[in-house]
């Protein structure tokens, strides 16, 4: 069982922009052609599932599993330029919303399908994060944009997801939930035991309303969470933005996503 965690007295704002930057990042990449589904879910049932240090962020007394699918684009190391083969794939992750007793808002990552092995056993040898290998792709057709993962290893097998979203208008004013479910400026993670906050820092997400016409998934699920009973409350596209990761705060370094 992880430590208890403590509540943060002062959680920082809800920003649509950064709240600090990444002089000398650790880590650059971009996220593309982005899926957000979200459900709303009881803090009580996520709040085990978060890494020490950290407790669910809420808005209104709610908090939210999100389900994220994505291209991940040229991963790169400190200023060198990004990888293009393997530091490029498709990707989808199940992720949860937390905040820490310094106020640091953040994510939570339960898995990380990604197409590349390499990449795959790196993270989770190297950094102890949950990435599996698992069959993916990313296609578009017209306004249409279809994303769908088989999962390989570790597992469960099986597991699986199939996404299609059609994209629609530019939203000009996000609301409040769509800020607190997308304007994420780091994770939270546990290395050997011990907290980690990786900061993160990237243009103003520009979003789009979208419709959702198909969603087959396993993922939730298999992250340990309750499956989803009903439609998401929120289905969002972007684009995508370029990322840049700045150095923990006197902590070990991570591989992460949005």
């Amino acid at each position: 069982m992880p430590d208890t965690p403590t509540t943060a007295l002062d959680p920082e704002p809800i920003s649509a922009d950064p709240p600090h930057t990444a002089d000398r990042p650790l880590l650059t990449q971009s996220w593309l052609d982005l899926a957000f589904l979200h459900w709303a879910v009881d803090p009580a049932d996520v709040a085990p599932l978060l890494p020490p240090g950290a407790v669910p962020d809420t808005l209104d007394g709610v908090t939210y599993v999100g389900l994220v699918a994505f291209r991940m684009h040229r991963v790169g190391w400190f200023r060198l330029p990004g990888i293009p083969y393997l530091g490029s794939f498709p990707e989808t992750n199940v992720r949860l919303y937390s905040v820490d007793a310094h106020g640091r808002r953040g994510v939570v990552f339960r898995s990380l399908d990604a197409s590349r092995l390499i990449p795959v056993a790196v993270a989770r040898a190297g950094f102890r994060l949950p990435y599996v290998w698992s069959r993916m792709a990313v296609c578009h057709e017209g306004d249409t944009v279809t994303y769908t993962s088989s999962r390989r290893w570790p597992g469960p097998r099986g597991a699986h997801s199939r996404i299609a979203v059609r994209v629609g208008e530019r939203i000009e004013a996000p609301t409040a939930l769509e800020h607190f479910l997308t304007a994420r400026w780091g994770m939270h993670s546990a290395f050997f035991g011990r907290a980690l906050y990786l900061p993160n820092s990237h243009p103003r997400w520009p979003l789009h309303r979208a419709e959702l016409l198909d969603c087959d998934e396993s993922l939730v699920a298999a992250a340990g969470l309750p499956a989803p009973a009903g439609p998401p409350v929120s289905v969002l596209y972007s684009p995508g933005v370029p990322v840049s990761f700045g150095r923990p705060p006197n902590r070990p370094g991570g591989i992460p996503t949005p």
